[in-house]
């Protein structure tokens, strides 16, 4: 279960003059700055989110709706992220679970735009939302990568 990934790809002639790919591997550990900056982005994003939430003047069941949207969105992004990684190992991975992942992900975002689109809330304000609820998904995924490749990294060395 080797990790692949790159563009470079070199030709190589075995004996039957039949022309082979070979893939260089890249198999370093994030580092502990891309680790802790992961980690910086993904609570920033989702606790300014929250705060937000908090000092909003909305009804509870607004705030719900938003906050579930949150929890919703991070969770669907990591199941992504998962779902591609375990395609690319060449893990199976079911179709449905693959499409429903995406479909999440694409829902929590489309739920996030009609909610503020609807809102009655200062423009600067839907920005706000918009802005630390997509830095909350891209820091989830960044932390999950960097948790899998670590993980695979220290297993592969130990």
């Amino acid at each position: 279960m080797d990790y692949k990934f790159s563009n470079d790809v070199t030709e190589e002639v075995t004996t039957k003059n039949i022309k082979k790919k070979e893939q260089q591997v890249y198999d370093h550990k994030p580092t502990s700055a891309f680790i802790g900056a992961s980690w910086a982005a993904l609570l920033a994003g989702m606790v300014s989110f929250c705060i937000g939430l908090w000092n909003v003047d909305m009804e509870l069941n607004e705030k719900g709706y938003y906050f579930t949207i949150l929890l919703f969105g991070l969770f669907s992004a990591v199941s992504v992220q998962k779902n591609v990684r375990d395609k690319l190992e060449g893990l199976q991975v079911t179709e449905m679970y693959y499409g429903i992942s995406w479909f999440a992900a694409l829902a929590s975002i489309v739920l996030l735009i009609i909610g503020l689109w609807n809102a009655d809330l200062e423009l600067s304000e839907k920005g706000f939302y918009g802005m630390s609820f997509v830095l909350s998904l891209f820091a989830a995924i960044a932390v999950q990568k960097n948790t899998r490749d670590k993980k695979f990294i220290e297993g592969k060395e130990g």
